[in-house]
């Protein structure tokens, strides 16, 4: 019996070879068995254009085109070589030319469906409107399913969803394989961000369906993000740029997935492609500013946020963002062009929340303190109303904590997890001094400093997720037996690795609200330490009420809400000393501050590391640091953080009446600092 592939002659074997290089974007490839083939059979039309398209993929058009015209001179009535022809001229926006030999292609075979749309695209773009439209429709009449998707993506645009969704769920009724539908239909299932696995769902079947279909893939790569599917995030940007090398949004995408997988390097190469092929987008050159600030090079940052400005001066979260430098001070016309975007109507609320954030820290830097708080505060009611925090369910969790992870139960399970002693984690509140502590360990050469870890909270949600019954973590910990702590510190640690650059023996974890944690990861990895960053809780939440988040915190936001978080982190933290003694190390920032070098050997004592005046120089250790104070833990240490709440003390009765019995605990350093 004779197969399939032995009846196939030569030239059908080599057409579907170079068919599979081009589906797997290796043009050259496919251009390799073309030129072979056509050495020995020169006139062979099939060839000469799937030689063309070979060469249009690697941006020879001039080849392309004389490739194309030698065909048409062979085979002139073959349709398809004037809509490719149409085509090459299209993508050098010679449209005149393209028009011709598109409007040839449709007269030699009226059912090209592409070749109206791209005739209309064409037609268009030399304001032949009403012949365009003609065209497009055309297009659209071809094909009901098509029909049907642009009146699917008009009900998406005007809000419509749950409608756009039977349209499209009646498509792929009838037609399951139908990619675009499958495209369409997970973006509607992204609004709202309801049904957020469906829509990966949907995105991971077109893309197997359709291996070179972009849009999905774009698609599915912002989805990803979204779902914090970081490394597959990066894999799909990377699948559209391979497939279309010129697509800057695509660029930008993966400059913003590398630098949110902590890659800033590789983040800032990527934003500098997108901008090379597309220079005026606002968040691209925001993005880029982002990551030079990561990385330290604060000078090009600046350029970056300001070539965003003065493409959208109402862009207020790149003002926010300059602000956000910290050591940095606004210029006055910059200033004043803030205070006449707050004036405007036009802002949308995200946009007047930044301006307001940012208006705060200028007024702090020409000491006018009360209109920096007027500014904050403001800022921080109107961002309050935005977000979603609710104390009482926060304040049963760290019960249900506190209860589960007591003494008898981790003295019963001490010493099960997987022994090993790599991570230091930093807990503690945001701007308590965390990322001081963690310059210091990265100067050190035994210690690698990586981020805010995202691991370890993942990990204990997942503890109990798949449950039929219903119990969730922190509850469901009590049923884990000795082999799944050892399994659960294993993973934590293969989880950690991809965030790792360097092979040094130990890392930093530094995610401030790991803190309720302490417990669980005492378990899993019982040799790992753990460093509490305090500060004056006056200081800390200040800092935190100052600053803006990219996204979480929502505690920050409400001067009462801050208060009972605070009390609820001490109360977690003094659970800890409680039940697992010498566990966790204190370090105030004050004292930090006051005694460097002894407070580092005290560190460093406490991580089993030996001393190196590195630690103490840490502001000379060149490493890209990711948070709010990237800045100024590359300046020497200096005081003039310390008590900068009594600059605002009138307006902090609340936090004196909430937290002045902590205040009365702190260490003589702390209370005082500042006067």
């Amino acid at each position: 019996m004779i197969t399939m592939n032995e009846a196939a002659t030569p030239k059908d074997k080599s057409i579907a070879q170079a068919i599979s290089f081009m589906r797997t974007n290796r043009p050259l490839r496919a251009e390799e068995l073309c030129r072979d083939y056509l050495s020995q059979n020169p006139g062979c039309t099939e060839h000469l254009r799937l030689l063309s398209h070979a060469l249009m993929k690697q941006k020879r058009f001039t080849e392309a085109e004389e490739k194309l015209r030698f065909a048409i001179s062979l085979s002139p009535d073959y349709p398809q070589l004037h809509e490719d022809l149409g085509s090459v001229f299209a993508m050098q926006s010679r449209y005149e030319e393209a028009i011709p030999e598109l409007e040839k292609a449709i007269q030699l075979q009226p059912a090209l469906p592409l070749a109206h749309k791209k005739l209309g695209q064409a037609l268009a773009a030399v304001g032949r409107g009403k012949e365009a439209d003609e065209e497009f429709q055309v297009y659209i009449d071809g094909d009901p399913n098509r029909k049907a998707i642009i009146k699917a993506a008009d009900l998406l645009d005007e809000d419509k969803t749950e409608e756009a969704i039977d349209v499209l769920q009646a498509i792929l009724k009838s037609k399951p394989d139908h990619v675009n539908a499958m495209r369409y239909l997970a973006l509607a299932y992204r609004k709202g961000e309801k049904k957020l696995q469906d829509s990966e769902a949907l995105l991971k079947s077109a893309t197997r369906l359709a291996p070179d279909f972009i849009p999905a893939w774009f698609d599915l790569g912002s989805l990803l993000s979204l779902r914090d599917k970081r490394m597959e995030a990066i894999a799909a940007y990377q699948k559209v740029v391979q497939l279309d090398p010129d697509n800057a949004a695509a660029w930008g995408g993966l400059g913003s997935a590398y630098a949110v997988a902590m890659y800033p390097d590789k983040s800032a190469e990527a934003y500098a492609k997108s901008i090379a092929l597309k220079p005026n987008v606002p968040n691209v050159l925001m993005g880029q500013a982002h990551v030079l600030k990561t990385l330290g090079d604060q000078a090009e940052a600046l350029k970056s946020y300001r070539a965003a400005i003065k493409i959208k001066p109402e862009f207020g979260e790149v003002y926010w963002s300059m602000a956000n430098l910290k050591i940095f001070q606004f210029e006055e016309e910059e200033v004043s062009s803030m205070l006449q975007q707050l004036e405007s109507d036009n802002l949308t609320e995200s946009e007047e929340i930044h301006f307001r954030f940012a208006l705060g820290k200028a007024f702090e830097d020409k000491k006018d303190y009360e209109q920096a708080w007027h500014y904050y505060h403001t800022g921080n009611q109107q961002q309050r109303m935005t977000v979603e925090h609710h104390p009482l369910k926060m304040e049963t969790r760290h019960s249900q904590l506190k209860q589960i992870f007591n003494k008898e139960f981790l003295q019963e399970r001490a010493d099960v997890g997987y022994d090993v002693s790599d991570p230091i984690l930093i807990v503690g509140l945001p701007r308590s001094g965390s990322t001081l502590i963690e310059q210091i360990l990265a100067s050190h050469t035994l210690v690698e400093g990586t981020s805010e870890l995202p691991v370890l909270g993942k990990l204990s949600e997942s503890i109990g997720q798949y449950r039929t019954d219903g119990i969730k973590y922190p509850e469901a910990a009590k049923d884990l037996r000795n082999k799944d702590w050892r399994a659960y510190g294993q993973q934590y640690i293969e989880e950690t690795q991809r965030h790792r650059v360097t092979d040094k023996p130990f890392f930093t974890d530094k995610l401030p609200n790991n803190f309720p944690q302490v417990g669980l990861l005492s378990l899993i990895l019982p040799n790992a330490k753990v460093i509490n960053a305090r500060r004056h809780p006056f200081d800390s939440c200040l800092g935190s009420y100052k600053q803006l988040f990219s996204k979480g915190q929502n505690f920050t936001y409400d001067m009462l809400d801050l208060a009972h978080y605070y009390q609820l982190y001490d109360a977690m933290m003094k659970h800890w000393h409680e039940v697992l003694p010498g566990k966790v190390l204190d370090v105030h920032y004050e004292e930090t501050v006051d005694d460097l070098e002894n407070q580092v050997r005290r560190i460093l004592d406490f991580c089993d590391l030996p001393f190196e005046q590195s630690c103490v120089d840490f502001h000379q250790t060149e490493r890209a640091v990711k948070t709010a104070s990237s800045e100024q833990v590359r300046q020497p240490i200096y005081t003039g953080a310390l008590g900068t709440w009594r600059r605002y003390e009138k307006h902090l009765d609340l936090w004196q009446e909430q937290l002045g019995d902590i205040v009365d605990d702190l260490p003589e350093v702390s209370r005082n600092a500042g006067l």
